[in-house]
């Protein structure tokens, strides 16, 4: 417990270092316009109109846009599982199925916020914003918690078999 208490603010604080590091802010900015590009298609593979720019999702009917910021990209709640995982005491095997499979997650979740988001803004501002601000952004970090203890307790589970 002492062991995970220590490290998990130092992974913490290397991952948000990494993030707003100036080197790393082309592959952050690239992997944001990426997910814009998918929200787009993905919005009009449902049928939607959508254009990505940049960090921009734009119905070129209506002129309603979002902005994908930084954390709209998901990038604090996979530094936040990245720092847990890496900090918890287990094989680095079993970390980095980890690391994949919960980014992974992570980034499904993200997608489908983005685009509800993009489709409730269409629809009503106030609730955009309540969900935006409030909703998505607690269930989010719940979800990468739930993520955690997930892998934690299957971890924990594969080291009991193997003994």
């Amino acid at each position: 417990m002492v062991r995970f208490v220590v490290l998990f603010p130092v992974w913490l604080l290397a991952g948000f270092g990494l993030l707003f590091a100036p080197f790393a802010r082309p592959a952050v900015d690239r992997g944001t316009a990426l997910l814009v590009e998918v929200s787009a298609l993905l919005v009009r593979v449902l049928g939607g109109q959508a254009t990505a720019q940049s960090d921009m999702l734009r119905n070129p009917a209506s002129g309603f846009s979002i902005r994908v910021m930084d954390t709209c990209n998901a990038s604090n709640v996979t530094v936040l599982l990245w720092a847990a995982i890496l900090a918890f005491p287990a094989p680095w095997p079993a970390k980095g199925k980890g690391l994949a499979a919960g980014t992974a997650a992570i980034h499904v979740v993200n997608l489908l916020r983005i685009v509800s988001l993009f489709y409730l803004g269409q629809v009503s501002k106030e609730w955009f914003e309540i969900a935006h601000l409030y909703m998505w952004e607690s269930l989010i970090v719940l979800f990468t918690l739930v993520i955690f203890w997930l892998w934690v307790q299957h971890t924990y589970r594969s080291a009991l078999r193997d003994t």
